[in-house]
């Protein structure tokens, strides 16, 4: 059995295709989708999100939010922004972080320090995709 996962950002399709199993940072923690999984609907925190493969090759995918929609055999991820794990810049990433804090730091409103804070845990939570993968190479 295998599930459809379509991965879609606002820039366009980033995947589409068939895979075993879809791990994915939901907002009430790590979820693991295997076809024939319950209906769900859920937002998504930044981070990772792995697609294996039919023949257990792994992709790696950073979202930095979203929704995530799972049906028996097809899993949507519509995301705000996203990228393959294998695009990201660390240099950028260590750089939008930087701008991040000193964002929350410099932020007088409660709609700027919010805002601040969503692009500071989107960009730590893309340093430690980055820092992950480094490790496993």
């Amino acid at each position: 059995m295998e599930l459809h996962v379509d991965i879609v950002s606002a820039e366009g399709e980033i995947f589409s295709g068939a895979a075993a199993m879809v791990f994915a940072s939901a907002e009430m923690g790590e979820v693991g989708i295997a076809p024939r999984h319950a209906p769900l609907l859920t937002r998504l925190k930044p981070g990772e999100v792995r697609v294996r493969k039919l023949d257990g090759d792994e992709q790696s995918f950073f979202v930095g939010s979203g929704v995530l929609e799972i049906q028996p055999y097809v899993v949507t991820v519509m995301a705000d922004t996203a990228a393959r794990a294998a695009d990201l810049d660390e240099a950028a990433a260590v750089e939008a972080e930087q701008r991040a804090k000193e964002a929350v730091e410099n932020a007088n409103a409660e709609i700027d320090i919010a805002r601040a804070q969503a692009e500071l845990a989107e960009a730590a939570a893309r340093l430690h995709l980055l820092k992950k993968l480094k490790g496993n190479r």
